[in-house]
């Protein structure tokens, strides 16, 4: 935590984390034309917040993007936050949802560190002993061979076929499947009309890529979840939904435990 700390307390940085916070995926010279600052100086902040896992990068033909990773900073806050009543808290999480939230067109990023192994980490991603412990009872489900259908559970309900494919299966290092449209039961649970659920559905399909690194005595677990339209309800569902599920997952690898409930 003492490298969040260090990249945090400058207000350069905190300017580059708010820019990416208002819109995610920008370019070295998006940034700096964005808040008058240097190619130079843009870089070697950049480089700090890297160094402190704020911000993470993704490659789109020859041009590097960057995007605010909240993890860190849930990791901080989960340090403390932790030891009180959670509605006593309300104030210092409106910090970790702020952070969580980019423009709903953009990719979401997520990256954490998990102690563990990279074969263990795949077996929590794949087996369904493991999936419905992080997933409140729900989850994918699927053999995890590239074209294999993916069915998915809400809240341990059956698992459903929502069209839902693996794009790629790499043991134990990448794992891609596309991400299901609207469903009527979804539709139920936010309260949308049947005409909201026909304009939803029309949206394209997006998918969710899964990650695993070696670091040390850890694994890097990187979530890239992306290829979403314009103004997307889906991007902002996701970005909300993720990070609970993904804090259950280190949790549940590393204690045995949740830590995300209800």
């Amino acid at each position: 935590m003492d490298d969040v700390f260090r990249a945090l307390a400058d207000p350069s940085r905190r300017a580059l984390l708010d820019a990416l916070r208002d819109r995610g995926g920008q370019s070295l010279r998006e940034l700096g034309e964005g808040l008058q600052m240097t190619r130079q100086a843009v870089a070697k902040h950049l480089g700090v917040l890297e160094d402190a896992g704020l911000v993470v990068t993704s490659w789109h033909g020859r041009e590097k993007h960057h995007h605010l990773n909240a993890a860190p900073i849930n990791d901080v806050a989960d340090r403390w936050i932790r030891r009180y009543d959670r509605a006593r808290a309300e104030a210092l999480a409106d910090l970790k949802s702020a952070l969580e939230e980019t423009d709903v067109s953009d990719d979401f990023v997520y990256v954490t560190y998990i102690r563990t192994t990279p074969e263990k980490l795949w077996q929590a991603l794949t087996d369904p002993a493991w999936i419905t412990r992080y997933f409140d009872g729900g989850g994918p489900k699927s053999d995890w061979t590239p074209g294999a259908k993916v069915l998915w559970s809400m809240q341990g309900e059956e698992h459903h076929d929502w069209d839902q494919h693996v794009l790629e299966a790499d043991p134990p290092r990448r794992l891609s499947y596309s991400w299901h449209n609207y469903q009527p039961e979804m539709a139920e649970m936010f309260g949308w009309s049947d005409e909201r659920l026909a304009e939803l559905r029309q949206e394209k399909i997006s998918k969710v890529t899964f990650d695993i690194e070696p670091a040390g005595q850890a694994v890097k677990l990187t979530v890239t979840h992306d290829d979403f339209a314009p103004d997307s309800e889906m991007r902002a569902g996701v970005s909300q939904g993720w990070p609970g599920i993904l804090s259950n997952l280190k949790s549940v690898l590393e204690t045995g435990e949740v830590a995300v409930t209800g």
